[in-house]
């Protein structure tokens, strides 16, 4: 890659996280170019160079977050977990990313801005791994019969997401508490034995020796 190219990218790179800060904190409609090209450290034209409207800034930080949550539910999950461990793993793992990583929270935040068209429904794709990982919980026995994967996934899709929804007015609500205090009423529902045996965790996974998160 030339130099040229490298700070191509690097601009690229800024612009979408400058437009992630303000679609996260005003919305789509009230964000400004202007103010997410000063805010990148560049000019409006270049900002049109890689952006042709707000839109397809919009579309570029929704592709980021979704390229973010594919990652985060194909690695979140601790080494050897059931399905079901999995899905808590996870869960955290989308919590934590909805409190540090503003590029995910303004993808979630534009998927449901009714000022636009969503290019990646993200809440449709956290449903989908929701459901996947139930699905898994079924086959492997950690999911108990007396419940369906799709009945237990729009409780788990809804509770993680209306959490992100209620933390733009106080973000305490996506500290790791709040969700270790669902999955702890949420597990001995659900699960097919383990949870009563203590092979379930329902706090976030962390490196072996490494100290619990604290609430936030």
């Amino acid at each position: 890659m030339t130099p040229k190219q490298e700070r191509a990218v690097r601009t690229r790179t800024q612009l979408v996280l400058s437009a992630a800060e303000a679609f996260d904190r005003q919305g789509f409609a009230v964000a400004s170019l202007t103010a997410i090209s000063n805010s990148a450290g560049v000019s409006n034209g270049a900002l049109h160079f890689h952006f042709e409207s707000k839109e397809a800034l919009a579309a570029a930080v929704e592709a980021e977050a979704a390229e973010r949550m594919r990652a985060l539910v194909d690695g979140a999950a601790r080494k050897g977990a059931s399905a079901l461990q999995a899905l808590v793993d996870t869960s955290h793992a989308l919590m934590l990313r909805l409190r540090e990583d503003v590029v995910v929270r303004a993808g979630f935040r534009l998927s449901g801005d009714a000022a636009r068209q969503a290019t990646h429904d993200l809440p449709e794709q956290w449903r989908r791994s929701v459901v996947r990982l139930l699905e898994q919980a079924g086959r492997d026995g950690s999911l108990t019969s007396a419940v369906t994967p799709s009945d237990v996934a729009g409780v788990v899709t809804a509770t993680v997401l209306g959490f992100g929804v209620l933390a733009r007015f106080d973000s305490a609500w996506l500290a790791s508490g709040s969700l270790s205090g669902f999955w702890k009423l949420m597990l001995p529902l659900i699960a097919a034995g383990p949870v009563e045996r203590g092979e379930l965790d329902c706090e976030p996974a962390v490196p072996a020796g490494a100290p619990r998160a604290t609430a936030v």
